[in-house]
């Protein structure tokens, strides 16, 4: 047997997965190579194939993979017997992370909130908001709204607008009001629409205890809330005794261009549920963050055996410190945006009706058709680029490029993603003249 115990033939053989593994998969489906090794935003395959990373863990791969410094001081942590697994014992490496997190996000926005970790996926944090906010304020009722994703597990799918992922469920998900997202409907005001229905006594629908939105709507499609909105929605909340939450799963951690996507908004959530890029390196980890008044859960009454996992709490700190210590990293965000602007509109301008979507680093192209996104995709694959779809109907191109990939890589997986536009809109039309 060859030192790394397989060849490379055996290691590329997909069938183990299409026999053993459950047809729940889904990325694979799209992106049939074997991955062996990732550095950066770059993705290699067993065959040696190098892949543009575009889609970054869905978001949770916002510093790249294998950041060398992270990576070192998980090998350290590991390598000097360092607690692997704690409950939610006191340890160093959580008082260490809980310091960095205190001192460059939390204290310069002037935010008070406490963090609760929950079991370890975006889910298990809406769960443990939904759950909070009920017990805060003896409501039942949890506002949401359209094109939402809030998680497939019963209580976030509950919120979830997505008629694929509720389908699921296999019983009534209840115990939430949907209302039209901002900018959903042409011309409805739907935080006006939200505050008449809440303040109507025959409007319809329960005192809520809690109002949950994503400011960008990541699997709904890029939809972004405006400021406006968001601080609207935000007073309508208080007047009516609920709580906020701002689901900043997806989009925090700098996806946006800032920390939070609330950041500069004026809003100060009571709940923010976080997730995905939290510990930057890819390990499962998931909190909320909770203003003190409302941190009202009795010791283990929202619990889970892997509620903090301390070995992302080690790299998640030197994230904090080696990303968000300074101005600079954020600085370098507004550039790329302006990059991933400027190489998506080359893309919009090639498809009749397309039109960009998101902001910051989160954005991507409506081209309105779930079938020509998924073409453009998979001709991106089978040019070295890794990037998916999202929206109600799959039809938007969606960037999630780490936010350290380099300019000049960032320009290369654009023109690839250009190119494919161009190929696959210039065989549409050769299939349709031969039609």
């Amino acid at each position: 047997m060859p030192k790394d115990m397989a060849s490379t033939d055996m290691v590329s053989d997909i069938s183990i997965y299409t026999r053993r593994e459950s047809a729940a998969r889904s990325y694979c489906r799209s992106f049939d190579a074997v991955f062996r090794t990732a550095r950066g935003s770059e993705m290699f395959g067993a065959d040696g194939t190098r892949f543009i990373d575009f889609l970054a863990g869905c978001s949770s791969l916002n510093y790249g993979h294998n950041d060398p410094d992270m990576k070192a001081a998980l090998i350290d942590h590991i390598a000097g017997d360092g607690i692997a697994m704690g409950l939610d014992l006191h340890t160093e490496a959580k008082g260490a992370f809980l310091s960095a997190f205190e001192t460059h996000i939390l204290t310069p926005r002037d935010m008070d909130h406490r963090m609760m970790f929950t079991g370890p996926t975006g889910a298990n944090a809406v769960e443990a908001a939904m759950k909070l906010a009920r017990k805060v304020t003896g409501r039942t009722n949890i506002i949401a709204f359209t094109n939402g994703f809030h998680g497939v597990t019963l209580g976030a799918l509950a919120a979830t607008g997505n008629g694929y992922h509720r389908g699921g469920a296999g019983m009534d998900t209840a115990g939430v009001t949907r209302l039209p997202f901002d900018g959903y409907a042409e011309g409805v005001d739907s935080a006006a629409l939200l505050d008449q229905m809440l303040s109507d006594a025959s409007g319809g629908i329960d005192a809520p205890a809690a109002i949950l939105f994503e400011p960008v709507q990541g699997e709904g499609g890029l939809n972004a809330a405006s400021p406006d909105w968001m601080r609207r929605v935000a007073a309508i909340a208080k007047k009516h005794g609920a709580l906020l939450i701002v689901d900043d799963i997806q989009a925090g951690c700098g996806r946006t261009g800032t920390f939070f996507s609330f950041d500069g908004t004026g809003v100060t959530p009571d709940i923010v549920t976080l997730a995905k890029s939290l510990s930057g390196f890819g390990l499962p980890m998931a909190a909320l963050l909770v203003r003190p008044e409302h941190d009202a859960f009795g010791p283990a009454e929202h619990n889970g055996t892997f509620r903090g996992n301390t070995h992302a709490f080690v790299t998640a700190r030197v994230a904090i410190e080696k990303f968000w210590s300074t101005d600079a990293f954020q600085q370098s965000l507004a550039e790329k945006a302006l990059i991933l602007t400027t190489g998506l509109q080359q893309v919009a301008d090639q498809v009749p009706g397309a039109r960009l979507k998101g902001r910051g680093l989160m954005q991507g192209v409506d081209v309105g058709s779930g079938a020509l996104a998924a073409a453009i995709c998979a001709r991106c694959f089978e040019k070295g680029l890794i990037i998916e779809t999202s929206g109600n109907a799959d039809q938007v191109v969606k960037v999630l490029a780490p936010l350290t990939t380099p300019s000049a890589t960032f320009r290369e997986g654009l023109a690839i993603l250009n190119v494919a536009t161009a190929e696959v809109l210039a065989s549409q039309d050769t299939q349709i003249a031969a039609e």
